[in-house]
């Protein structure tokens, strides 16, 4: 684990959340399901499109469906086509993200915290299928808003840090992919990055890291 990045990290008045790879370990669902749905393109394709899923990191799968088309098979969706291919990946993850289990000590860090922070839900997944999820798996109780696509990580962070007077050098924001890491930094928030093993570190030099959230729990009993 390299060293604590601000005292922002450890005592928030509020954590923003990623949701898959952060709190639920389904990072591997949706890869997997990328690769169903364009597996009848070939093997070649497939890994292409496993990387550029990668490669744009936790932002909505629509932006992801309409790239692949377009760059990669070469054949732009219209609004109809990308509305039912987003409905079919939907379709399929939905169900296996509830069911998946759970980042090693999520649910007892979200009991610990709701007390002592506001927390948030800030996800690439659309905003009325993320808030499904979180309130299947019984943990709506914990978060004040469960935030999703369409807009972006850094719109959504910003509005919430107005709307409830939160200052952002003294919240945290954990994530699993740049993109979270990205949005923290434009919001000028503390972050720490949780890494999923299968997947190389795409955070940078000096970045605090955690193995689960058992242990951002631990750093948080510490502090307070």
């Amino acid at each position: 684990m390299t060293p604590a990045v601000g005292a922002g990290a450890y005592a928030p008045k509020a954590i923003f959340f990623d949701f898959d790879g952060v709190l639920a370990e389904s990072v591997a669902i949706k890869e997997q399901v990328f690769r169903e749905l364009f597996r009848p393109y070939g093997d070649d394709i497939v890994e292409q499109v496993i990387r550029l899923h990668r490669e744009l990191g936790a932002i909505s799968r629509v932006i992801k469906i309409e790239r692949i088309h377009r760059d990669l098979l070469g054949r732009p969706l219209d609004q109809d086509e990308l509305a039912e291919w987003a409905e079919r990946y939907a379709t399929t993850v939905e169900r296996q993200v509830v069911g998946c289990p759970e980042v090693p000590g999520t649910t007892a860090l979200l009991a610990d915290m709701m007390a002592r922070a506001i927390l948030f839900v800030v996800s690439g997944t659309p905003e009325d299928e993320m808030r499904r999820i979180v309130h299947a798996r019984g943990w709506d109780r914990y978060f004040t808003a469960v935030f999703g696509s369409p807009r972006l990580k850094p719109a959504i962070v910003r509005a919430a840090l107005a709307e409830h007077g939160l200052d952002a050098g003294n919240c945290l924001f954990v994530g699993d992919t740049f993109t979270d890491h990205d949005a923290a930094k434009a919001t000028g928030m503390p972050f720490v990055g949780r890494r999923v093993d299968f997947r190389p570190n795409p955070f940078p030099p000096g970045t605090l890291i955690v193995e689960d959230m058992a242990e951002l729990a631990g750093l948080l009993r510490a502090a307070a």
